[in-house]
């Protein structure tokens, strides 16, 4: 497969920043990338290149997608945590993103702020990728589309349903639904919704694709009829101290046998992992009939290759 040269030297950091055709191109690539990497076939888009993987938060799909996919491709990952770096003694990112644009061909971040990745991508001349921030998690959203057009064969007028907290993951599968014309219903308890800038920004992105976003309190209302169910932990990755606060907050959010009964017959459950089971989703759920959870993390793996193949 010959790839489109057009994305080359791009950022990766909103799924809002791409149109649906370029996003259904990603979709493409990553389905490409599967189907050879599975056959045997050579893949190596980027021999010789080399990608700059930036941790301030800890990981295990993030960390082993990306190193094991620009390994698939021909490049070499370098795993650089905020203790292997001077920005962790207090560089300027502006700084640290104009050396290692000397020396790399494109980075990835996985980090708490999102203006840090802003600033990152503003000083440095290679693309970068955002690998999750507190505000936006698009890389999993991506490989969550992947997933369901896998499942459902298409993704325009497809019903998601979120259950819980108004996070990252929630606010890149907004942007992602309304990209690709689906209707997105969020339910999620008074004070945990999403941003309201991305929630503005998707709906204006849904009414150009063809889609809708709503926002509810019963997730009973948001699973009525819907063809996927996601879910996510109640507390994200420095939340720790409002853990049992949130537990309280979310006790009626659980996907359970009982909701899925509300949703179509063949509705997907997906889940971005980790999970703590028995809380967010049950056992049943995730090791159900339903269940599509390991398959998306599985592809993680390819749409993170389709990005950094089209990127760098």
């Amino acid at each position: 497969m010959e790839l489109n040269q057009n994305f080359k030297g791009r950022d990766f950091i909103s799924l809002h920043d791409y149109s649906q055709k370029e996003l259904l191109y990603f979709l493409d690539v990553a389905d490409f990338l599967k189907k050879q990497k599975k056959a045997g076939g050579n893949i190596e888009y980027l021999k010789g290149k080399t990608l700059g993987m930036i941790f301030q938060k800890s990981s295990t799909r993030t960390r082993v997608s990306f190193e094991t996919g620009i390994y698939y491709l021909g490049g070499i990952g370098l795993f650089l945590s905020s203790s292997d770096l001077q920005i962790g003694r207090g560089e300027p990112v502006a700084d640290t993103a104009r050396v290692l644009a000397r020396y790399l061909n494109g980075i990835m971040i996985r980090t708490f702020s999102h203006k840090e990745v802003l600033d990152l991508a503003k000083y440095a001349d290679i693309p970068v990728i955002n690998g999750l921030t507190d505000l936006l998690h698009p890389c999993q959203a991506l490989a969550d589309m992947q997933t369901a057009r896998e499942y459902k064969g298409s993704l325009k007028g497809l019903k998601m349903a979120f259950i819980g907290d108004g996070n990252n993951v929630t606010h890149s599968l907004m942007y992602a639904g309304a990209k690709f014309g689906m209707e997105v219903s969020i339910a999620c308890p008074a004070g945990y919704e999403p941003n309201a800038e991305i929630t503005a920004n998707a709906v204006a992105d849904a009414k150009v694709n063809g889609g809708a976003i709503s926002i509810v309190r019963d997730p009973n209302e948001a699973a009525e009829d819907a063809d996927i169910i996601y879910t996510d932990v109640w507390a994200s990755m420095g939340q720790e101290a409002e853990a049992q606060k949130r537990r309280q907050a979310f006790v009626n959010y659980k996907v359970d046998d009982a909701l899925l009964a509300k949703a179509a017959k063949d509705v997907m459950t997906m889940h971005c992992l980790p999970a703590h089971r028995g809380e967010e989703i049950t056992d049943s759920v995730m090791e159900g009939p339903h269940s599509a959870v390991f398959d998306e993390a599985e592809n993680r793996l390819y749409t993170q290759m389709a990005i950094m193949a089209l990127l760098i």
